[in-house]
């Protein structure tokens, strides 16, 4: 069918239209991109850089050689890394136990999650237990609390629930245990929902940034986000934090330059791996939360 004039007058105006949104959410990325690789005495000049005549490493160089922003990617890789594969354990296991149906007082553990979802305890009830634990100044306090989510445990449920039972039959009947039906059954089924879910805990941890001002006085102990927030503050201050006055006083290069060079490692990691997930990615958000 032969579209009309006002038709094509209407997508070409949409064309535009989203096309000028585009332009402006993307212009900032761009911009951040751009500073951080711009040479020092290019930017000292001033002025609006579209496109630096003179391309520098010299931001990233600096911050990859300096302990701070080192200790702090350190620390956030080791939360996204360790405490993923704890949440999709401890996430997994618990779908898979609410999922059965012999499991006694599951109703009870069933409405229990669910009230997680509900309501939330604020900040004060979660901090006094984490200080209870004897967690203050510790990397596990910003894991442990936050092992797993009762709205994931919900929807991974629903994925197990997808699963034939009969194959967990046939696996019993060759003596497979629950824990063996679980991690040779039920979670190789399960990858794509394990990449969705993996991928959402990993941008959680990776992006940790309250708690970490809640639990953690240590600046040595400052995940990544923690020290950009301070950079971005301003590190002469006192809000500026410890580590940042310090890695930003021993350099001579501008600070924006800095500052947009961090921005981009932090952003990095993510955009990097979210590509090799995508393929799972929305098979495993979407199955499970529709019955067949």
């Amino acid at each position: 069918m032969k579209e009309s004039l006002g038709d094509r007058i209407f997508s070409l105006a949409n064309v535009i239209f989203l096309g000028f949104i585009g332009a402006v959410t993307f212009f900032p990325l761009y911009y951040v991109f751009v500073v951080s690789f711009t040479h020092p005495s290019e930017y000292i000049k001033g002025g609006l850089i579209l496109f630096p005549s003179q391309w520098s490493l010299d931001s990233y160089k600096y911050l990859l050689s300096t302990n701070a922003f080192i200790r702090a990617i350190g620390n956030s890789a080791f939360l996204a890394i360790v405490g993923t594969a704890l949440s999709l354990l401890v996430t997994s296991g618990l779908s898979y136990a609410v999922s059965r149906r012999r499991l006694q007082g599951r109703r009870a553990f069933m409405l229990l999650i669910l009230l997680t979802t509900l309501f939330n305890p604020g900040i004060i009830p979660p901090y006094l237990l984490v200080r209870d634990l004897h967690l203050i100044n510790s990397i596990w306090s910003l894991i442990l609390p936050v092992l797993t989510s009762g709205w994931y445990v919900l929807l991974m449920k629903g994925f197990f629930d997808s699963i034939p039972a009969s194959l967990e039959e046939a696996a019993r009947i060759d003596g497979c245990s629950d824990v063996s039906v679980w991690y040779r059954i039920i979670l190789p089924l399960s990858l794509p929902s394990l990449a969705a879910f993996g991928l959402f805990y990993a941008v959680a941890y990776w992006n940790t940034f309250f708690t970490a001002l809640l639990y953690i006085n240590d600046f040595t102990k400052h995940p990544l986000q923690v020290l950009l927030q301070n950079m971005l503050i301003d590190a002469s201050t006192a809000a500026g934090g410890a580590a940042a006055a310090e890695m930003m006083s021993e350099q001579r290069l501008p600070a924006e330059t800095l500052k947009m060079a961090a921005v981009v490692i932090a952003t990095t990691p993510i955009v990097l791996v979210y590509p090799f997930l995508q393929k799972h990615f929305a098979k495993g958000a979407m199955v499970g939360s529709v019955k067949e």
